[in-house]
């Protein structure tokens, strides 16, 4: 086992482990540690504690101090130039007419290396670019292409929920997320409703897969044959959240009606997948 510290270097971004050497942190803790850009600044999401070696990416990377006063404001002052790195990049681009779209700009901590970020539909030379860049800003130039999720992810925004993107808020990864999930959800195939603002299947149908797979697990399917109070009959709708089913009676031209899971037992659970009364 070895003693580590988790640090964030963004707020809705991954936590990496660093060796505490020998300081007693904090959550919350404003630290500077060793990356391999540099000295970083970020602040403690998860104070000292022990992992397995086999979870560590050698070589372990150490905290070197605290932050302080001078550091905060250095990190002040690198938000300020990358405002004006972006306005600058964005003109170099025009003036290149080069079919891409500048999202941010990251200034390293000790401002050694500045990483342009940018979508585009294909390829793009940018090697003019990039040597306008370095004679510009007298650095290191990194210009790294991203996709539409951390297009979205690093601009924020509003989503069809009505709350701010799960990705800008707390999700700190991105995983695979599958049309099945929405099948399995009930949810309408529809592109338009199941995805989200950068044009991809949304998040939330993955952390949400967990729940309505254990719902699944003991709930009729539709097409099944269950025993209900009214006697038997096929049900033919299920909402999974709430428990509420519609039963069709057999052998009768009777409206289905509503009842719950739990009072009825399932006699053939047929092979249909239930779909949402939404």
């Amino acid at each position: 086992m070895t003693e580590v510290i988790s640090v964030k270097f963004k707020d809705n971004g991954r936590s990496y482990y660093f060796s505490p050497d020998s300081n007693q942190v904090k959550v919350g803790d404003k630290v500077i540690v060793e990356t391999q850009n540099g000295n970083g600044f970020g602040i403690v999401s998860e104070a000292n504690f022990e992992v397995e070696e086999e979870k560590i990416v050698s070589p372990l990377k150490k905290m070197l101090r605290f932050a302080n006063e001078k550091d905060i404001k250095r990190l002040e002052e690198n938000k300020k130039k990358e405002q004006e790195a972006f306005v600058i990049c964005e003109e170099l681009v025009a003036q290149h007419q080069l079919d891409m779209k500048l999202v941010e700009v990251e200034y390293s901590f000790d401002g050694t290396k500045i990483i342009f970020f940018f979508t585009s539909d294909g390829r793009v030379d940018f090697r003019e670019l990039v040597k306008d860049l370095a004679s510009k800003f007298h650095t290191r130039i990194e210009l790294r292409q991203i996709g539409v999720r951390d297009e979205a992810k690093m601009l924020g925004g509003i989503g069809i929920c009505g709350q701010p993107y799960c990705c800008k808020q707390f999700l700190s990864d991105f995983q695979p997320v599958s049309i099945k999930m929405a099948k399995e959800q009930g949810l309408s195939l529809n592109p338009t409703k199941i995805s989200g603002s950068c044009g991809r299947l949304m998040c939330c149908l993955k952390y949400e897969q967990d729940a309505y797979e254990y719902l699944n697990s003991f709930t009729p399917h539709v097409g099944a044959t269950v025993k209900t109070e009214n006697g038997t009959g096929v049900v033919t709708d299920v909402n999974l959240i709430t428990g509420n089913l519609y039963v069709k009676p057999l052998d009768s031209d009777l409206m289905p009606f509503k009842t719950h899971r739990d009072n009825v037992k399932v006699l053939n659970n047929g092979k249909k997948k239930p779909k949402s009364d939404n």
